[in-house]
């Protein structure tokens, strides 16, 4: 058996219940920009960015890239999950597979972050077999911390970093069924 090239995005869009999981599209981009402009979004991940340097250095089909999915719910853009070997932004992380996610605000408590991500990881469990994926957090979030804890995440270390402590967490590989 052959192993399997990298796995960029699947194929079509993922399904679950409520939502979907598809490439950024064109109509994508003002949902973009709210996402990281929002003040209570960047709360942990740095802080948002100017809302008019990202009109202007927004493309036209915003986050075009590997990796990057867009949370849809009927119909509009409520937030963006990645799934990218990760290169070495947070060293741990180098050569692994990092799960990442954000969600507008209006979106936060109603589970489609969990609803999202488990369905990502799920499709990547098949892509990638064997793999485990990572993910790095500011321990202040609770609701990461939260999210992390539900979709089977564990410690792994935490650290400083940023001015502030991080928390680092392994999801192991997903054991093939049959």
């Amino acid at each position: 058996m052959t192993e399997p090239g990298p796995v960029t995005r699947p194929p079509a869009p993922i399904r679950t219940e409520r939502l979907v999981l598809r490439a950024p599209e064109a109509r994508d981009r003002a949902a973009f920009i709210e996402l990281h402009a929002s003040p209570e979004v960047g709360a942990y991940v740095g802080g948002p960015r100017p809302r008019d340097e990202l009109e202007r250095e927004m493309p036209e089909v915003p986050g075009r890239r590997p990796g990057l999915f867009v949370v849809e719910l009927d119909g509009a853009m409520i937030g963006q999950i990645t799934l990218i070997k990760a290169t070495g932004h947070l060293g741990r992380a180098a050569g692994r597979t990092e799960l990442g996610y954000l969600f507008l605000p209006q979106a936060w408590g109603r589970g489609y972050a969990a609803e999202a991500c488990a369905a990502a990881l799920a499709w990547f469990a098949g892509a990638s077999p064997g793999e485990p994926v990572v993910l790095a957090t500011q321990t202040a979030n609770l609701r990461s911390m939260r999210l992390a804890a539900k979709l089977g995440f564990t410690e792994a270390e935490r650290f400083e970093e940023y001015g502030a402590e991080q928390w680092f967490g392994v999801r192991p590989p997903v054991a093939p069924s049959g």
